[in-house]
């Protein structure tokens, strides 16, 4: 009996820890340290599902060192969140990166070659200054000339980079890269040390916010 009621307790408190445990971890996060608020939220893709958006672009060094962390970390999402990227256009070069991952999405390239984009500039150091120097690359790794400009040049890349620059304005996004979560949190992580921690922080906040929504 008494091991039959010390299986038990311990089987209660378990359960109860699962229970509690969201309070808890909402309770660790502090806002202006480990998120910020967007104002007003943004609309996410797919309602039924947490967004997490991460708005990058090939032209940062700090982009470059996160990806290989956090494309492993993509890949095992849970199923209730919906993962995607968007390229900033900080300036007329990130807007050349942007075309860049849009022109690679549409011609179907992008898993082939998305890590291989970062690889060009930070570790080769290659110009992509301009579409020439870009398709230039392109062709180097088995793409026909003209088949990537005519996707470089086309009304879906041209008008996805535009939509991506307008939700890097309604996200007020400063930064990269930079992590948002169910488009209302900013993941900030000020004491963040390493890929791999900002990847746990933003965890906890998809945490917060799946927490949040059950609560509705």
């Amino acid at each position: 009996m008494k091991t039959y009621l010390t299986r038990w307790l311990a089987a209660a408190t378990l359960a109860l820890t699962g229970l509690t445990f969201p309070v808890q971890a909402q309770q660790a996060l502090v806002a202006g340290r480990d998120y910020s608020l967007i104002e007003p939220a943004q609309l996410t893709d797919n309602p039924q599902k947490i967004g997490v958006t991460e708005y990058f672009s090939y032209a940062c060094p700090h982009c470059n060192v996160l990806n290989p962390s956090l494309t492993r970390w993509a890949a095992k999402l849970p199923a209730d969140v919906e993962f995607k990227r968007v390229p900033v256009s900080f300036s007329p070069f990130y807007q050349l990166m942007a075309k860049l991952f849009y022109t690679l999405d549409a011609l179907g390239e992008l898993p082939r070659l998305d890590t291989a984009a970062f690889a060009a500039i930070h570790e080769k150091g290659l110009k992509l200054i301009d579409e020439k120097s870009i398709q230039a690359w392109a062709v180097a790794q088995g793409i026909e000339a003209k088949k990537f400009s005519v996707a470089f040049n086309s009304f879906g890349v041209t008008g996805d980079t535009k939509r991506a620059e307008q939700l890097t304005k309604n996200g007020k996004i400063q930064g990269v890269p930079a992590i948002v979560v169910d488009g209302r949190y900013l993941v900030i992580g000020k004491d963040i040390k390493s890929p791999d921690e900002l990847l746990i922080l933003a965890d906890k906040v998809i945490a917060k916010a799946r927490y949040e929504r059950s609560q509705k």
